[in-house]
């Protein structure tokens, strides 16, 4: 459970002016004393991490299906999802984006099993929009699959996913190895669910059948989304096996199923859940339940935990987190104070990034099990998660920040940490060169075309952003650069590839091509990339024609749904965030005295609130591209700080 950390005395009172502080200064320091106020005992920061309201309805969804109600933090989610309608009676995936089908229908279903009158005026606007758009039968696969858990559709309108899937050779064209870790963990337990038609308690049995416009018996347009040549095939096959399955022996079902359940236990991951996600964690609390674990048993009593450690309560409200990120906080927090400590150390600044900086040196995850190890055998541990613990997932994206990091603050202290990181990221490059976020080589393109993969999201292949970070650290190891050089070289050879014909680099993890070129431009710098290099002056021209009037940039997540060649329309929105990477990226491209960055830094001295923060109301970062999208509470805070401090160390 989210709880905020108590405040901490900072060396220096926030209301307190040193006499020869500029406006930059001041700016600074406000932000920099409440950053560090926010540091826990333990060392970390962690912010809120907000997802669209999926997984609040979920939460409800979870909630009754497993007879489990607890009525006052119902009441408190349902609070959340009324306040986040549109105009229009849609739910969207991110802030001012359009209705989403999914969505919506999850958040109507939620609301009603919270006791929502179905003619009350919200409910009534969210349903007539999903009926206007075609009616709930043209869900996700995802929501699909709850429908038919609690016998709103048939199984039928679900893709076959046989827990016998577990049983299928390596060299099969469809295995577990082959698809993302988040794709893993979420379908195991899942396999089982669904291979068990499992039926949903419902104890108040209330169903959402007015959603469809066609009874959901009769419907025959399930699988509409399936358009590829070759995903109609493999739909025709899959619906073979479909009717087929009445034919599975039920000795090889168990067994099927005692290998899900041995898989997914054994990465139960304590109570910071299976794979250490919210869908991850539900589906294997349910699962247990199905195969007679009762409340009691640890499996079950922890995995509850795990997910009821992702709720945040407000005063008057409650949502649920789709996971936490302590160590991407942590470790983007200590570079921002690292920058802010540059120009004018002071001793408690320093204690701060050692505490932050220790803390994250314990949770290098070293010899533990990983799946990563499948496709690396030979390569040993140094990673870092994401969240607190997920021993079997290091995240090769915070290993990078958390490593730059540790490097930058190293006093001799962190040698072997640094050993194993450089060596474990250096290890996980792809044979293109660039770097995935969890898997090596996770590029089975085909798998996207699977009936359930209409999210398109199933794997993990390189992207630019990972790569950037990548070889910002590697390049940054001065003591062993020569021995990374060629892998070096290659993730700069990839990233030029990558590069988009305006000048910008895609961000598969952060919105979107303003944070893809900061990434890449900061591994370019760090690699030495001459600034006057095409790529370089390209990608800082591209940043200077997206600037907003107002000297801020601001980039909608809009940018995924619309790949055209020019991209300048989606750029609506005033953001710190946004602002803050844009200068970032500038200033790595050599561009610190460019009348632009001084603009961008006159819009953050204009911003800042009196907490010392920014608050941009928009979400920043995709989950999945065009599928599920996330707001980190601590962009506006750490990132305005790493610009600010850096101008101001650049400028003197």
């Amino acid at each position: 459970m989210f709880t905020e950390p108590a405040a901490r005395n900072t060396a220096i009172d926030s209301a307190f002016l040193k006499p020869y502080e500029t406006p930059l200064d001041q700016a600074i320091r406000r932000v920099k004393d409440h950053l560090l106020a926010l540091q826990h005992e333990e060392g970390y920061w962690v912010f809120e991490l907000e997802a669209d309201c999926t997984i609040p309805s979920e939460y409800i969804l979870m909630m009754h299906f497993m007879d489990e109600l607890d009525a006052d933090l119902q009441a408190k989610i349902a609070v959340y999802l009324r306040a986040h309608q549109q105009a229009d009676g849609s739910y969207p995936l991110f802030t001012g984006g359009p209705g989403d089908m999914s969505c919506t229908v999850k958040v109507y279903y939620a609301l009603k099993l919270a006791g929502d009158d179905i003619d009350a005026p919200h409910m009534k606007k969210a349903r007539e929009w999903v009926l206007s758009q075609g009616g709930a039968a043209h869900s996700n696969v995802f929501t699909r699959i709850m429908l038919a858990m609690f016998e709103q559709v048939p199984w039928r309108a679900v893709p076959f996913i046989p827990v016998e899937i577990m049983l299928l050779p390596k060299w099969f064209p469809f295995h577990l190895d082959k698809v993302s870790y988040w794709s893993r963990t979420v379908m195991v337990p899942l396999f089982i669910l669904c291979s068990h038609k499992v039926k949903a308690r419902n104890p108040l049995k209330i169903g959402v059948r007015e959603l469809f416009t066609v009874d959901p018996e009769l419907e025959r347009d399930y699988f509409s989304h399936v358009k590829t040549p070759l995903g109609k095939a493999i739909l025709a096959l899959e619906r073979v096996g479909f009717r087929m399955e009445p034919l599975i022996p039920k000795a090889l079902r168990r067994k099927a199923t005692q290998k899900a359940l041995e898989w997914f236990v054994e990465r139960l991951n304590g109570v910071d859940g299976l794979g250490a996600i919210f869908p991850a964690m539900v589906n294997a609390y349910e699962a247990l339940d199905l195969l007679g674990y009762p409340p009691e048993h640890e499996h079950r009593r922890i995995a509850k935990e795990s997910i009821d450690r992702l709720l945040v309560f407000k005063e008057d409200h409650a949502y649920c987190q789709p996971c936490v990120s302590p160590i991407w906080d942590t470790g983007l927090s200590s570079l921002a104070l690292q920058a802010a400590n540059q120009y004018d150390r002071d001793t408690h600044t320093e204690a701060a990034v050692q505490a932050g900086l220790r803390w994250l040196a314990s949770k290098q995850l070293t010899d533990h099990p990983g799946d990563w190890r499948i496709r690396k055998p030979d390569v040993e541990g140094g990673g870092w998660a994401f969240q607190f613990d997920n021993t079997y997932y290091p995240d090769v994206d915070d290993s990078a920040v958390v490593a730059q990091a540790i490097l930058q603050g190293n006093d001799g202290e962190y040698t072997e940490v640094l050993r194993r990181a450089g060596n474990w990221i250096a290890g996980m490059a792809s044979e293109n060169g660039g770097w995935g976020a969890f898997d090596a080589d996770n590029t089975y393109y085909y798998l996207n075309n699977i009936p359930f993969a209409d999210h398109g999201a199933l794997l993990d292949p390189p992207t630019a952003d990972v790569s950037g970070r990548c070889v910002m650290f590697l390049a940054s190891d001065k003591q062993r650069r020569a021995e990374f050089q060629p892998v070096i070289d290659a993730g700069i050879a990839y990233l030029r590839q990558e590069q988009e014909a305006d000048g910008s680099w895609f961000g598969r993890w952060g919105t979107n091509y303003i944070y893809g070129t900061w990434s890449v431009l900061v591994g370019f710098e760090a690699a030495g990339v001459p600034k006057d290099d095409p790529a370089m002056r390209r990608a800082a021209a591209w940043l200077k024609s997206v600037q907003r009037p107002d000297g801020s940039w601001g980039e909608d997540n809009f940018t995924y749904h619309d790949p055209s060649a020019d991209k300048r329309g989606r750029f609506e929105y005033s953001m710190a965030f946004h602002t803050a990477l844009a200068l970032l990226a500038l200033m790595a491209a050599g561009e610190a005295n460019a009348p632009e960055v001084a603009a961008g830094v006159d819009y953050l001295l204009r911003t800042q609130g009196e907490d010392g923060f920014w608050h941009d109301p928009y979400f920043n970062a995709p989950g999945f591209p065009k599928v599920f999208y996330l707001k980190y509470h601590g962009y506006d805070k750490f990132f305005p700080l790493w610009a600010l401090a850096r101008y101001r160390n650049e400028r003197g």
